[in-house]
């Protein structure tokens, strides 16, 4: 079979057709944006926000489930923690999962 003139001038598209194209992989990448990677970054901020926050005196939650009272806030980016009477270790700053309850500022 031969196609016709007809079936042969349909080819063409033009610009708006690429647009047209790509119109839906805009709107797949503004809904992953707005569903998945801004709440991502807002929940980063949060945790950094938590963390910078940190005194002598809060009791905490590590990432491995730790729970114990921060006794030394570091400058190395590391927090020295009490986890049983007379038993510290120092975590990673970053690992501080949740912070249980927070003191009060010393009034000076």
């Amino acid at each position: 079979m031969l196609a016709t003139p007809a079936f042969a001038q349909a080819a063409g598209g033009g610009a708006g057709g690429a647009f047209a194209s790509f119109l839906p992989l805009i709107l797949i990448f503004l809904i992953m944006y707005f569903l998945l990677i801004r709440p991502q970054q807002k929940k980063v901020k949060e945790h950094q926000k938590m963390v910078e926050a940190l005194r002598r005196g809060d009791q905490v939650v590590t990432a491995g489930g730790l729970v114990g009272k921060v006794v030394k806030v570091r400058e190395d980016g590391e927090v020295e923690v009490e986890i049983a009477e007379g038993v510290k270790v120092r975590v990673v700053k970053s690992t501080i999962a949740h912070v249980r309850s927070k003191t009060e500022p010393a009034e000076a």
